[in-house]
């Protein structure tokens, strides 16, 4: 292999590990978002399922992706066997594990509809088809060479192929599982079911947003030129912008620095950026990420309005700013950037409505398909199981109890009875 090949490989690797330390943003992004009754579940469950997406993608969700087939899915190239040949201008096994990662936070995001009320069961067998049939699809027809890559879909980094699809099977299980037990009255007004640890979710949204350039820098898979630190630039100045512009509508809106929402707008000015990030100029960048702050706000209040009960706000944070993020490139695309990259420019220069369309139409039709597929299936294990949900009762209880015999927090829980008993 070339200097330029190990240089290149060496990059996509620690891009791969940066990636799949987000499954420990992720964890702490739930947990603290949830009750402490159910952390010990949550951050349990995260990391056995992201094991059960590792193993379905070197079965069959590479080749699906990105193995010889059709417009619709790859077909060959399954039980994934490697290569000791490392020629080229990459490694071929460092691809895939970069492209194992994102498989896995998308299964990640997907599951912040089931959070607080599933059981672990149906997290397993939604786990499987998942990772085989809903984000291997979606991903081939975008990266893949599939009938939106035809089109011209751009997608740098996945707001669609990653973060859309995650979100839509997230709103398949939510509408499915229904709210919480007490998160809604009679009347339709909302209880608020507040988050343990503020701090859990504000550290796991730095982790992400380190994670981040792994995610959006890596995805360049290469060294030369440096021109991730170009895409890491636009991922800085749209999160950054997020952040700010989520915190200033929340104090515009309902008089309080609510520190949730601002943490959501970093986020969601991530996941935005995600799509274009090698495609606009910085300038474009803070824009999307300033709208995306301002977008999650409203959806977040929405989606409450609505009664779909999201503890994550996976919808808004990376559904809206997903078809947000993506429908940007459609808009901000520069002619150079475009060119450089595959595509084309964006009406705001000139490339007319062209390329907006094709945004539109992917967004659509990922959204749509991952969406009825997920909703399916999740009616199918409902059925098979005799039910997806825990029993008011183990509700009330925790999760981590009710399913896994044990506290993530003992010394809160377990020891409070014996010291009532010594007392008595």
């Amino acid at each position: 292999m070339s200097e330029l090949g190990m240089m290149n490989s060496l990059w996509t690797m620690v891009s791969a590990v940066l990636v799949i330390l987000m499954i420990g943003g992720f964890i702490l992004l739930e947990a603290g978002s949830t009750r402490m009754k159910n952390a010990g579940h949550i951050a349990g469950k995260t990391i056995f399922t992201f094991g059960i997406s590792s193993l379905v993608f070197w079965a069959v969700g590479y080749g699906m992706i990105f193995g010889e087939g059709n417009a619709f899915v790859g077909l060959s190239n399954f039980f994934y066997g490697g290569t000791i040949d490392a020629g080229g201008d990459l490694a071929e096994t460092v691809f895939f594990v970069f492209q194992l990662a994102f498989a896995g936070i998308a299964l990640t995001i997907a599951f912040g509809g089931f959070a607080e009320r599933a059981k672990l069961s149906s997290y397993i067998w939604f786990a499987v088809l998942f990772s085989v049939f809903i984000y291997p699809v979606v991903a081939h027809w975008i990266w893949g060479g599939g009938w939106l890559s035809e089109h011209g879909k751009q997608d740098f980094a996945g707001s669609t192929v990653v973060h859309l699809t995650g979100a839509m099977a997230a709103l398949a299980a939510t509408m499915i599982l229904k709210p919480r037990s007490g998160k809604y009255n009679k009347d339709g007004s909302v209880n608020e079911i507040e988050g343990h640890n503020q701090v859990y979710t504000s550290l796991a949204v730095l982790l992400l947003w380190v994670g981040w350039f792994g995610f959006n820098a890596g995805s360049t898979v290469s060294v030369d030129g440096a021109f991730f630190g170009y895409v890491a630039l636009n991922t800085q100045l749209a999160a950054a912008a997020g952040a700010v512009a989520a915190m200033f509508i929340t104090m515009i809106v309902t008089k309080k620095a609510q520190i949730t929402t601002m943490l959501n707008g970093a986020l969601a000015g991530l996941v935005a950026i995600t799509a274009s990030c090698a495609f606009v100029a910085p300038w474009a960048a803070v824009v999307i990420g300033l709208i995306a702050g301002v977008i999650v706000h409203y959806s977040m209040s929405f989606f409450e309005k609505k009664q779909i009960d999201d503890p994550i706000f996976a919808l808004s944070v990376h559904g809206v700013a997903g078809v947000w993020g993506t429908l940007s490139t459609g808009f901000f695309a520069t002619p150079e950037l475009a060119a450089a990259n595959g595509g084309r420019a964006g009406l705001l220069y000139g490339g007319g409505f062209e390329q907006l369309g094709v945004q539109a139409l992917g967004v659509g039709a990922s959204g749509l398909y991952a969406f009825v597929v997920s909703f399916v299936f999740l009616k199918i294990i409902q059925k098979a199981m005799g039910g997806m949900r825990v029993s008011k009762e183990e509700e009330l209880l925790g999760l981590d109890m009710s399913e896994h015999g044990s506290y993530g927090y003992p010394e809160v829980f377990s020891t409070t009875p014996q010291k009532q008993q010594q007392t008595s």
